[in-house]
């Protein structure tokens, strides 16, 4: 497909199903209303992002723009839809004939899929009128609160992994929809391979499997089962021996597949002991080449503990496909701009900043991530003029209130989130202008931060920051078909990749802590 095509334009509607019930019933109430009052084609800005990280996380994961895209593409008020809302009394007939013609037509920037967040600093922005945009806020937020969440819980499981492979295996433990969701997640942060077959064919994620408990259990003897998968898969397969007994199951393993045996798996017990005594035992049994896999109610935790013991590979299930305890991002979509003019929320504990915005990720000279930097973004009105214009040198106060319309004082405005090489400080206001100093005005040209800590590889003069929002829809388009399917999840692992490199250290920390990049809002545009 041409770069550039519509939304509904990737596959023939006979095979589609809809998505635009999968939304709350307030979305099409607001729509009813904002066509009586007049205000459905008031042009906005919503925008998506987090109040705070799950306690003690040290990042967020950005994940699902390749579903939400697909999905986008299927929210479309047929008859069936529309037969349905008129029959629970949702829409009365003007708004059941506006929604007959729905189609998304405004734009849509983003975070690439896989970028690691920060809280208060806008993943996602929707623009176009009220009416298009408003529908579109539960579709937004069911798949990237679902997606993030899964993807923050498995980037810190590979962390935690180091150079040991994780493989996903949560499917039956969650809604057979969100098990492939969680397994195209897991993939785009690092896990090796999964269990379910639906993800692999849609999205090309590689696929494992060798038995259960139960293919041990139904012959009449372990040494018996063993030799039956043997023959079917290979001496290189798997073999899953604590079923009984460990030590006899590993015996029993190495007589039906001999020294070539690809793996054990071991599923309970002390798992860190048992690999220990397992490696021994294969060892000893001329079998040195044999892989350890340990699975059972695995987290980011556990394997952490078990970064000494002899095993080879993870096996995570229930932890990874329920956000490992934080199985949402706390994402909510925010009406930020009306015809041009900041809005914003003063509810006390939920206020918002107004304005549409660009978020900066600033490196310090060796490719290092240590701050976002949140400031105004220009409309599409004054964006060729600001373009080219070089943004000052910050002065005075770097974070901006929650508002414009309500101005905090100078002490309140610094951001009270983590510096980067002090995980409990405060980011003072001057180091807040400090951070902010210098940011490239939007339509410069941005450098890719390198992808170790140590490499200096900048050109002279050449940006060490980057813009984290960039356009994925235009006018209701697709600015890249490789944002979906199995190109766009390969995309997202591969950005992931390079930009958790570039984080702080710290980020590979998974106790308790605080997130480890400062987001420095400013009011400079």
């Amino acid at each position: 497909m041409a770069r550039g095509a519509h939304l509904d334009g990737r596959v023939p509607s006979l095979f589609r199903m809809s998505t635009a019930l999968m939304t709350d019933h307030y979305e099409l109430t607001m729509l009813r209303a904002a066509l009586r009052s007049g205000a459905a084609n008031r042009r906005v800005v919503f925008e998506v992002f987090t109040r705070s990280l799950p306690p003690g996380r040290r990042f967020g994961v950005f994940a699902g723009t390749g579903r939400l895209l697909d999905a986008l593409a299927d929210f479309r008020f047929a008859p069936p839809e529309l037969a349905a809302l008129r029959a629970a009394g949702v829409v009365d007939d003007d708004t059941a004939v506006w929604l007959a013609d729905y189609r998304f037509r405004g734009d849509i920037r983003a975070f690439a899929e896989g970028e690691p967040f920060f809280p208060g600093a806008p993943v996602l922005a929707v623009e176009g009128t009220f009416a298009e945009s408003v529908l579109l806020e539960t579709l937004v937020l069911s798949i990237l609160n679902h997606d993030s969440a899964i993807a923050a819980a498995g980037a810190r499981m590979v962390a935690a992994a180091g150079s040991r492979p994780c493989l996903e295996m949560g499917s039956r433990r969650t809604h057979e929809a969100a098990a492939v969701a969680a397994a195209r997640a897991a993939y785009l942060v690092g896990f090796a391979a999964s269990s379910n077959l639906e993800a692999a064919r849609t999205y090309a994620v590689p696929s494992v499997g060798t038995s259960a408990h139960a293919f041990t259990l139904v012959h009449p003897t372990e040494a018996e089962a063993f030799a039956a998968q043997v023959a079917a898969l290979g001496r290189d397969t798997t073999l899953l021996v604590d079923t009984y007994d460990v030590p006899a199951g590993i015996a029993a393993a190495v007589a039906a597949a001999g020294p070539e045996l690809g793996a054990i798996r071991i599923d309970s017990g002390d798992l860190g002991g048992l690999a220990t005594a397992a490696r021994a035992q294969l060892d000893a049994l001329g079998a040195p080449g044999t892989r350890i896999i340990a699975t059972g109610d695995l987290d980011e935790h556990a394997i952490a503990r078990l970064g000494e013991a002899p095993v080879d590979g993870y096996g995570i299930g229930t932890s990874l496909v329920t956000g490992s305890g934080a199985p949402t991002a706390g994402f909510v979509y925010k009406l930020v701009e009306v015809d041009g003019v900041a809005v914003a929320k003063k509810s006390v504990g939920k206020s918002s900043r107004g304005g549409r915005k660009r978020v900066v990720r600033r490196h310090d000279p060796s490719g290092r991530a240590v701050a976002d930097v949140v400031l105004p973004a220009a409309s599409p009105a004054s964006a060729a003029s600001a373009a080219s214009a070089a943004l000052p040198a910050a002065t005075g106060t770097a974070v901006s209130p929650a508002s414009a319309a309500s101005p905090a004082s100078a002490a309140s405005m610094a951001t009270a989130a983590p510096s980067a090489v002090g995980p409990t400080a405060a980011v003072s206001t001057a180091a807040a202008a400090a951070l902010t100093a210098g940011v490239p005005s939007a339509g410069s040209a941005f450098a890719t931060a390198p992808v170790t800590g140590a490499d200096p590889g900048f050109r002279a003069g050449e940006s060490r920051d980057r813009e984290l929002l960039q356009s994925i829809v235009v006018a209701g388009e697709l600015v890249d078909t490789n944002l979906v399917g199995p190109a766009g999840t390969r995309r997202a692992r591969e950005h992931h990749g390079r930009m958790f490199a570039a984080l702080p250290p710290t980020a590979r920390d998974v106790r308790f802590g605080q997130p480890c990049l400062p987001v420095v809002h400013t009011t400079q545009a």
